[in-house]
């Protein structure tokens, strides 16, 4: 599997100069600025108060927005986005609400718009690094099967490949946890020893005096139908 890293990837498959965008799921913001240096215009969508804090503290890097919001009910106008984004974000809508954000992302996209789902796949070090304090399996097959049953939509594109997560820390991984998700926090105070030895085996040590970790990925850009 070849190896790229996760912001190369959207930012060499999608066309994103001039375009209007919607992140759904943002978190702190990070891709929300990245696609706004790449030219497109921004709406990062999030639910949780922990990111949006992040978010908000974060220096605008131009005309970029972040608001609250979930999947399943985007504050977004109908018809008004050439591209919906969930980056890493689709598999944490709950399972009875996928559906609905994607009928959501068909919604707020023009005719002939694009979805780009990245999802990590349920398999890897990573993944079995944080497994013992969240077990996503799950989870990642019903965004999967949501993704593919998803109507008003054509599969353009799937491509995979392994991505590279690097940590600066333990404290670094435990933080990445818990920030779309507190009640991680006292899994981790349970777990410190255990969890510490994974990351400390599953881990490579890098130059920079962290560690890094194989997540293989799975992209997906789906077409709204009509365009």
């Amino acid at each position: 599997m070849q190896r790229r890293r996760n912001a190369d990837v959207i930012v060499e498959t999608l066309d994103l100069e001039g375009k209007h965008v919607v992140d759904v799921g943002c978190g702190d913001g990070h891709l929300v600025r990245l696609l706004t240096r790449n030219g497109a215009q921004v709406l990062g969508v999030e639910c949780s108060p922990r990111q949006l804090a992040k978010a908000w503290a974060a220096q605008k890097v131009g005309d970029e927005r972040i608001v609250e919001g979930v999947g399943q009910d985007l504050p977004a106008e109908t018809a008004s986005a050439d591209i919906v984004v969930f980056f890493n974000s689709l598999h944490h809508v709950p399972g009875d609400f996928m559906a609905a954000a994607l009928a959501e992302a068909a919604r707020v996209l023009k005719p002939g718009g694009l979805v780009y789902v990245s999802e990590p796949v349920a398999e890897g070090l990573f993944f079995e690094t944080c497994k013992p304090i969240d077990d996503e399996t799950r989870v990642r097959a019903q965004a999967l099967a949501a993704l593919r049953a998803a109507a008003g939509f054509e599969m353009a594109e799937e491509l995979t490949y392994l991505h590279t997560v690097s940590l600066k820390s333990y404290e670094a991984l435990r933080e990445r946890i818990i920030s779309a998700n507190s009640e991680r926090e006292a899994k981790f105070a349970a777990m410190d020893g255990e969890m510490r030895a994974l990351f400390a085996a599953n881990g490579r040590a890098n130059g920079d005096g962290g560690m890094d970790f194989d997540q293989p990925m799975r992209v997906n850009i789906l077409r709204k139908q009509g365009g």
